[in-house]
């Protein structure tokens, strides 16, 4: 009897050491996976970024659309201006010549390491999931101007921590609050992940 009611005390202490490891250790894992995935994330989200702005500098507008995003970028040039004194008139040295220079932005792109093929899925999603993409124009101060918003759900790139009991870790956490940048309602690039 006396065995046995050792064994349960071993067997109670046990389980009590196992359920306080793993209350210690579910917010530590839950903090590290956030933090990982969504600097991955907002890594992508930046080259997104980036390849829209290369868009507009080149059609004027942002691409709706990453099929159209990437068929521009794979043939197209970036214009760069240069800016040169004229050499017809030294005496006056706020006087510039205008150069358009062209760039392929593919060149540029692979310089940048981005790979347009890759681009419109979310990470950690075995490519199953897109980001969203909407682009379109608006007046803005008596302007009419670009704008574009490409998100995600946080809840798409989390796996096994999409599930709102984890906001308990942290109170920011929420599956289907998005993350992204721009939006469709003023001129802005803005990322909302900082």
């Amino acid at each position: 009897m006396k065995y046995l009611i050792n064994l349960v005390i071993i067997g109670a202490v046990g389980l009590f050491g196992y359920l306080l490891y793993s209350g210690i250790n579910e917010p530590i894992k839950f903090r590290t996976e956030l933090d990982a995935r969504k600097s991955v994330v907002t890594t992508k989200l930046e080259k997104i970024r980036t390849t829209q702005d290369i868009f507009r500098q080149i059609k004027g507008h942002y691409a709706s659309s990453f099929e159209e995003l990437s068929a521009v970028l794979k043939t197209d040039s970036i214009p760069f201006r240069q800016l040169l004194a004229d050499p017809e008139d030294p005496e006056n040295p706020d006087k510039f010549i205008v150069n358009i220079v062209k760039f392929s932005a593919a060149d540029s792109l692979r310089g940048l390491a981005i790979n347009l093929d890759d681009l419109p899925f979310v990470p950690y999603t075995n490519k199953a999931k897109r980001f969203e993409i909407q682009a379109d124009t608006m007046t803005y101060q008596s302007t009419l101007v670009p704008v574009v918003e490409v998100m995600t759900t946080w809840g798409e790139f989390m796996g096994a921590y999409n599930d709102p009991k984890f906001s308990m870790y942290q109170k920011e956490f929420n599956p289907r609050a998005k993350i992204g940048f721009g939006s469709m309602s003023s001129p802005n690039l803005e990322g909302n992940w900082k």
